[in-house]
């Protein structure tokens, strides 16, 4: 999976930017709000990506932080949201506005953005308030920074664990070892997941 691009800025529209790197230049979808954001042409760009496979295309979606592209990769975790409509709710509110929309359960705010009915809003809801509060709350108490939570739940679903068994995990590592390099919480979340 390609996780980030550095490159020199060939090409962008509001939909997607041509990254040159070393030679080759990437085709990486991107919201909206990221396009006035962008260097002008030639500039040097790092955009952090998610890898989306399918039978007939693999295309790369850009975003300007880990955090943005984390949450967009929360969104395609529930059913019924895919790459362009996830990418369609990251073009509206800013990230801490979306986060804030959830955290207060504001369904009727969520399913002002274009695309995104009552329904899909109010599951948008319920699936990532659980996620995004426990990892704002361990920030708050002074445990990991949340990018390592979303790095190491990544690692973690990579190899197959299913996201609520891997967050536990994780949140039980933080509560044994406190602040951990990425890897030690790894190995400690591996070994609470095998006990079962």
């Amino acid at each position: 999976m390609i996780a980030l691009l550095r490159g020199h800025l060939l090409m962008k529209t509001p939909q997607y930017t041509v990254i040159d790197v070393h030679g080759v230049g990437y085709k990486v979808f991107i919201p909206l709000s990221t396009f006035p954001k962008l260097p002008s042409s030639q500039g040097e760009v790092t955009l952090h990506t998610y890898t989306n496979v399918r039978e007939d295309a693999i295309q790369l979606y850009g975003f300007l932080s880990m955090e943005e592209r984390d949450f967009f990769m929360m969104l395609l975790t529930i059913s019924g949201i895919g790459p362009k409509m996830g990418l369609n709710i990251m073009s509206g509110p800013s990230l801490s506005d979306l986060m804030e929309i959830v955290d207060q359960g504001d369904v009727r705010r969520l399913s002002m953005i274009p695309g995104v009915g009552k329904k899909t809003a109010a599951r948008i809801v319920l699936e990532l308030k659980e996620k995004l509060v426990p990892v704002n709350s361990s920030a708050e108490k002074g445990g990991t920074d949340p990018r390592i939570e979303a790095d190491a739940l990544s690692a973690l679903m990579n190899l197959g664990y299913p996201r609520a068994q891997a967050h536990e995990a994780i949140r039980k590592a933080w509560k044994d070892n406190g602040k951990t390099p990425i890897e030690e919480i790894i190995r400690e979340a591996l070994k609470i997941l095998a006990k079962g």
